[in-house]
């Protein structure tokens, strides 16, 4: 059995983590095995899944916390578990430093997938990303992203453009995210939201990227032009509190449902009529891929990917139109039938199974 190290912050709900789960539970484990590297002090949302799955999960400090006590711990890691595979999730070309202390511990093959298109920082950040690819870059034997913008980001313009980054698809379960009525009256009813009131849906970590002040914005204009009208969020994240209290200022409190970390996203995304993802930036957004799989109409950001464009449910609005053009390009949406989009994400390869094929591909015949 060949085991893959995976080294990240945790293995909490995120989209990369989330990628990588469903990529997990999709291969053969009685030939490969995924095992975690990760810094995050608590239990993490994926963990007991993880160990159920036969994987193995090793903490270790963060770089920030203590780096010579991270590049100790990693070193020995890879070196006493004889890991010969080994993947970093990062946007960052920092994180290649990680897979330079794995390599130089034995590793054969290191791995980078990278998870966004920006981290959003200042230009000093930029300046040491740019430094950090050429470092670094040298300790990559495999490059992959899930879209051209990510891959661009991360990996640079000339090796995406020669071809020395492959695409792999955040494709989902269709067995799983398909539209399914019970579940949206069940969602519904749980949420005491009424059968024709208008459910406004958002996925995603309350942090600076996702861009909820503004998704706050445009619900308000939705609400004053249909007060039949809830916007329903799903997630955690450093900004809750001030987003409650923006919705509070707002006098949209009783509209706005705070839903928490859930492992029921099928259901919610049937629950909602439309799904409104205004980031600033994003690689490959896994829930509006989800959304699309369920046939949910979707707005989203022009600063998001043209690939992420699947089906004709998704339209793009650029985020220097107005919260009341977003509102009303919104609401114009809840009034869309589902689509049946499965036949399309079978034949562009969204499909999981077709996807963690090609992952084994990549990754353990480099």
């Amino acid at each position: 059995m060949r085991r893959l190290l995976g080294i990240l912050s945790g293995m909490n709900a995120g989209g990369a983590e989330t990628f990588l789960m469903k990529i997990y539970r999709n291969i053969d484990r009685s030939k490969y095995q995924m095992d975690f590297c990760i810094n995050f002090p608590q239990k993490c949302f994926y963990e007991d899944e993880i160990l159920s799955l036969g994987g193995r999960i090793y903490r270790i400090p963060s770089k920030s916390e203590n780096i010579k006590e991270f590049k100790k711990q990693l070193f020995e890691l890879v070196k006493t578990e004889n890991y010969k595979y080994v993947l970093r999730i990062t946007s960052n070309a920092m994180g290649f430093l990680d897979l330079k202390i794995a390599k130089k511990a034995g590793a054969r093959v290191c791995c980078a997938r990278s998870s966004n298109s920006s981290d959003g920082q200042g230009w000093k950040t930029k300046l040491a990303h740019i430094f950090g690819r050429t470092l670094y870059g040298r300790y990559v034997d495999v490059a992959f992203a899930p879209s051209d913008l990510a891959a661009v980001y991360t990996f640079g313009k000339r090796s995406y453009q020669n071809g020395k980054v492959s695409i792999l698809n955040n494709a989902v379960d269709l067995n799983v995210f398909r539209y399914d009525i019970s579940a949206r009256e069940d969602i519904r009813n749980a949420f005491d939201i009424k059968k024709h009131t208008k459910v406004i849906g958002h996925i995603g970590r309350f942090s600076e990227q996702k861009n909820h002040n503004f998704l706050l914005d445009i619900f308000k204009n939705i609400k004053e032009i249909d007060n039949n009208t809830v916007l329903l969020l799903v997630g955690e994240g450093p900004l809750k509190g001030q987003l409650e209290e923006k919705a509070k200022n707002l006098g949209i409190t009783d509209n706005v449902i705070f839903a928490g970390v859930r492992s029921d996203i099928p259901a919610l995304l049937s629950a909602m009529d439309v799904f409104v993802f205004p980031s600033l930036y994003e690689g490959m957004p896994n829930t509006v891929i989800e959304a699309q799989a369920t046939g949910l109409p979707c707005l989203i950001a022009d600063t998001i990917t043209k690939s992420a464009k699947i089906t004709p449910v998704i339209e793009y609005l650029p985020l220097s139109a107005s919260a009341d053009i977003w509102a009303k390009s919104a609401l114009e949406k809840t009034n869309s039938e589902r689509m049946d989009t499965h036949r399309i994400f079978r034949e562009k390869g969204y499909d999981i199974r077709s996807a963690a094929q090609r992952f084994i591909q990549i990754i353990f015949k480099a």
